[in-house]
């Protein structure tokens, strides 16, 4: 009678037995050196496959990614940037939308008050001079260097002036700068108007909502005479910056300036430029005015 050969494996073997929770040894044990390493194979194989995926499969539970809001790289276009406009559904109180708001630097006049005129004069310091001649104008953050489109609103003695527009993100991101400093640099001069007298201008700085990737805000107060009467005319100015773009409002009057009405120009519209940006069209306001 011939005595039966006992099954020898390998240490090898063993380990990919056992790491498979198998009994059977028989499938995994041979007297050949290849057949140990083809079992070794297989029981590799069947341990991966035990393992839980990590990046194939997502979890039925896990929070979907949030898209973008902008492409850092978008391009502003012409039509883009007048659907990032503003409209007077926007704003809180009775404004309405103005005609001509780009001419309102060389021809505004509120009342009896020719704005233009009461916005003119010579500063000795340079950066409060820019600032001054910058007021209810288009280049308040330099020339735009691509697409540019602006709404003006009208409310009793006040006027807002909404701007939209493009810029070479490096001149951008060095207006910006200088307007942070202006608070501290330009934060109270004089304007020598000629035959109208002089002007004092306080700039202080004003907070805004945390809206696009960098904001100024400040409240610009000049007082003098105009028509032998003494005005004071108080502007909000507000900045948002996103990417190689910017928001620009400039709003206030006779009266003191609407903060409420600022602060919901920047709400409103900085989700509207991002919607551009990203290849959206902004949802329409209310009322539904284009």
């Amino acid at each position: 009678m011939t005595t039966p050969r006992p099954i020898v494996c390998s240490s090898r073997v063993l380990a990919a037995v056992l790491a498979t929770g198998t009994l059977l040894t028989t499938a995994a044990c041979s007297d050949a050196d290849n057949s140990a390493s083809a079992g070794s194979k297989t029981a590799a194989a069947a341990v991966a496959q035990t393992e839980s995926p990590t990046s194939t499969t997502t979890s039925p539970t896990a929070s979907p990614t949030s898209s973008p809001t902008s492409s850092p790289g978008a391009t502003l276009s012409e039509t883009g940037a007048r659907n990032a406009l503003i409209t007077s559904a926007d704003l809180e109180g009775d404004w309405t939308q103005a005609d001509k708001p780009q001419t309102w630097r060389d021809s505004l006049l509120v009342g009896e008050v020719d704005v233009a005129a009461f916005l003119s004069g010579k500063s000795d310091a340079p950066d409060c001079q820019r600032l001054i001649d910058s007021l209810y104008d288009e280049n308040l953050l330099g020339t735009p260097s691509g697409a540019s489109a602006l709404n003006g609103f009208e409310q009793g003695d006040s006027r807002l002036l909404y701007q939209v527009a493009a810029y070479e993100k490096a001149d951008l991101d060095e207006a910006m700068k200088s307007l942070r400093s202006l608070p501290d640099t330009c934060d109270q001069f004089t304007v020598t108007s000629g035959d109208s007298g002089d002007r004092t201008v306080q700039v202080v700085e004003m907070s805004l909502p945390e809206e696009g990737d960098a904001r100024q805000g400040m409240t610009v107060t000049v007082k003098g005479d105009s028509g032998g009467q003494p005005v004071t005319l108080t502007l909000d100015v507000a900045v948002v910056q996103i990417g190689a773009n910017a928001i620009t409002v400039t709003n206030g009057g006779l009266d003191g300036a609407d903060h409420d009405a600022t602060t919901a120009a920047v709400e409103q519209g900085t989700p509207r430029l991002q919607a551009v940006l990203a290849g959206r069209t902004p949802t329409p306001t209310p009322s539904g005015i284009e």
